[in-house]
Parts: structure tokens; C-alpha cells; sequence
């Protein structure tokens, strides 16, 4: 192992941790729809995403390079403190995104916190701003239109195929394990291009510590680190935004869960063959909300929708000054590090304990959530006439008695 350093192990431990969050935030790309439409069981959804994550590490590595010597000047004086500030920066907004059930992007969140640290400490000569557009603002543009598209088209063909058969219990059920196949495929294509992030980010941590040179490939323990941690991470499972994700949006039925992940794995794994570090959230939000245009009588919570969208505008520029006023405390010495670290620990502790007063788990994860029929456009089956009436259970107090009874209004 190359010669580390306190202050580079610091770093390592700090972007693994980021590396776990990425996993459990991001859980919901792979398994929100399969979960939701109970093609398989909460507990062995994680537990599989999490197995082929590791796997989808050890598969690529041009994402990592696109990190660590293509949005970060490796040679313009960045020094291993300012990649810890951007790690914080990223992690924090992890968290409050998932303390919040939004599905943003834990990749823009890295990018985000590295380069606001990187401009605060260094200044813009150390940033790649053509790389910057090329492979992350045009792709995270790009990425969750297309998938969108190609889950629309693939869902009406789906849909076209099958109308004959559509209410066959068979036809389920083989679409239920086309979901379990295509989810298997979005988690080998997250850890393919998720897990490099992190692994870039180490190798960039190497460089700038001296302890590899400008260039340098991922070294084997640090890509297997990385598919570890974001293994674990994924196996504890996202619930919050795998709520969001599986009934929040739209109502998914096993053909639009399989037409959505199949269109998102189709976009995740081109990408990563061309060194593209898009947001797998972004692919999978757009393929799930493609789905949803995709079949009539389909629902689209443009409420939740919005709130997401809004996420996915602030993720940059919030993890950066966060990454930012990382680096100008962390720059202060090994007491400016210190205090830094002590703010993630307090700071990470409290969004945990927050998160308890109203917790999301296997148990309850496909339990409705407040406020996810605001906004919501729905048409009959048909797609000829109005929506069907709502019928909402008013709960009334029968008179002398003590318990309530339910009538609909």
C-alpha cells in the first residue's frame, strides 16, 4: 500500500463514509419500484442491490478517471484538506436530502462540495470548467430527459404488446421477475458508476498527498474499499427515498416498473462505458416519472415532482458552499481539520436523531405518505373522459358511542 499519511487516511475514512451514504441514498434507484409493486421483498431487494453493487465496482474505472484527473486539476496545488471540506460538503447534503425523502443527486453532491472547496481554496485555474459542462451539467441535463423519453415509449409498447393478455395472472408474474432482472441490472450499473466516484476521489487524494503519481489508476484496494462501503450503505437501505420514489411520484405496476428500469439501465451503463459521472437518481426519477406518462390512466404527483426538481437545482451550488466554508475552516491547520470533522460528526448526529421522530423502515416503506396526491393529474383508463371521483374516508364519531366509524364522502 502507498505510503498515507494522518491527513490522507483522514480523507480515505471520510470520502468511504461518503461512499456508505451514497448507498443507502441512492438505494431507491435500483429497488424503489420493485419494492413497491412487491415484486420482491424489502429486505431481499437491499440485500441483492447491495450484492451486485459491490460487483458493478470491479467493472470500470473511467468514471474514476473523469474524477480524479478530468473536473480537478491534479497538478494546480489542491492539497488533501480541501478534498476533506468537499467530502463534508457532500455528505451534508446527502443527509438532508434524505432526512427530506427527496431523491437528489449524491453524484452532483460530490461534485458540488469539491468544487466549491476547490474554489474557495484555490481559486477557478483548478477547476476544469470544460469537463465540468461536458461530463456533469450536460449529462444531468440530458440524462433523466432521455431516460424519461425511453421509459414513455417503453412503457406504451409494453403496454401495446401485452393488451391482449393484460389480465392474465401470468403476465403478472412474468413481469415481476422481468422487474427483479432489470433491477438487478440498475444496481450493477450503480456500482458501476457510482462507486468510481468515491474511488476517484480517493485516488485524487493519493495524488495531491504524493502518494501516486498524476495519472494513476485506482489502485485494487482502494476500488474494493469503495464497493464495500457503498455494499453496506445500499444493504441498509434508503427508506425514506425509497418511498418517495416508489409511490410518490406515480403508481407503479409491475410493466411500468419493468419498462422504467430497463430504460434507466440502458442509460446508466452507456454513460459509464463513456466516462460520463451522471446522477443515477436523475436517470431513475426521470425513467420513473416517464413510466408514469407512459400508461393511461397513470398518475404523476407533479407536488413531488416539483420538490425533487428543486432539489436537483440547489444540489450543486448548496454542497459547494457548504464544501466552501469546509475548506476555509479546514485550511486553518490540523485544529481547523479537527473542528471540521467534529461539525460532520455533530451535524450527521443530528439529522439522525431528527430522522427517528418519524422513521421509515422495511416495515413501512410502502405505507402512504402524507401529501402525495397534492397536484396530482390523473385520466381513466380510458385516457376519453374526466377522472374518476376521489373518494376520501371521512372519519365521523357515531352518537353515544366512544370509537370512531368510518363513511365516505
Amino acid at each position: 500500500m502507498e505510503h498515507i499519511t494522518l491527513l490522507i487516511a483522514i480523507v480515505i475514512i471520510t470520502a468511504l463514509a461518503f461512499d456508505f451514504t451514497n448507498g443507502f441514498h441512492d438505494t431507491a434507484n435500483a429497488m424503489a419500484t420493485t419494492i413497491s409493486t412487491g415484486a420482491m421483498k424489502p429486505r431481499a431487494a437491499v440485500a441483492m442491490s447491495a450484492a451486485l453493487n459491490l460487483l458493478g465496482a470491479f467493472l470500470s474505472v473511467e468514471v474514476a478517471r473523469t474524477i480524479s484527473g478530468g473536473i480537478i486539476d491534479e497538478e494546480a496545488g489542491v492539497r488533501p484538506e480541501v478534498i476533506f471540506a468537499g467530502l463534508v460538503g457532500a455528505i451534508l447534503w446527502n443527509l438532508l436530502t434524505w432526512l427530506a425523502g427527496l431523491p437528489s443527486s449524491s453524484s452532483h453532491a460530490l461534485f458540488g462540495g469539491l468544487i466549491g472547496a476547490t474554489l474557495a481554496s484555490v481559486g477557478t485555474g483548478a477547476v476544469n470548467g470544460d469537463a465540468v459542462v461536458t461530463k456533469v451539467v450536460i449529462p444531468a441535463v440530458a440524462a433523466p430527459l432521455v431516460a424519461g423519453v425511453a421509459a414513455v415509449l417503453a412503457t406504451r409498447l409494453t403496454y401495446r404488446l401485452t393488451r391482449d393478455v393484460a389480465d392474465r395472472p401470468g403476465t403478472a408474474r412474468g413481469y415481476r421477475t422481468g422487474q427483479i432482472a432489470s433491477a438487478a441490472l440498475v444496481s450493477l450499473a450503480h456500482g458501476t458508476n457510482d462507486a468510481q466516484k468515491t474511488m476517484g476521489v480517493m485516488t485524487l487524494a493519493l495524488v495531491t498527498g504524493g502518494a501516486l503519481a498524476p495519472g494513476s489508476d485506482p489502485p485494487m484496494w482502494v476500488i474494493a474499499s469503495a464497493g464495500v462501503a457503498i455494499a453496506l450503505g445500499t444493504y441498509l437501505g434508503g427508506w425514506r427515498i425509497i418511498r418517495t420514489m416508489g409511490s410518490g411520484l406515480t403508481d407503479i405496476r409491475p410493466p411500468q416498473g419493468f419498462a422504467a428500469q430497463s430504460s434507466a439501465a440502458t442509460t446508466i451503463l452507456a454513460s459509464s462505458h463513456m466516462g460520463f459521472a451522471l446522477s443515477t437518481t436523475q436517470v431513475c426519477s426521470g425513467a420513473v416519472m416517464g413510466s408514469g406518462l407512459g400508461r393511461k390512466g397513470g398518475v404523476v404527483r407533479w407536488s413531488t415532482a416539483r420538490r425533487m426538481v428543486a432539489a436537483w437545482a440547489l444540489t450543486l451550488p448548496a454542497a459547494g458552499a457548504i464544501g466552501a466554508v469546509a475548506a476555509l475552516i479546514a485550511e486553518r491547520g490540523d485544529l481547523g481539520v479537527a473542528l471540521v470533522a467534529v461539525l460532520l460528526v455533530g451535524a450527521s448526529a443530528a439529522i439522525w436523531a431528527r430522522s427517528r421522530r418519524r422513521p421509515v423502515d422495511h416495515s413501512n416503506v410502502n405505507d402512504t405518505t402524507d401529501g402525495t396526491t397534492d397536484d396530482t393529474i390523473e385520466v381513466n383508463d380510458r385516457g376519453d373522459g374526466p377522472p374518476a371521483p376521489v373518494v376520501t374516508p371521512v372519519p365521523v364519531r357515531a352518537a353515544g358511542a366512544g370509537t370512531e366509524a368510518e363513511v365516505t364522502a
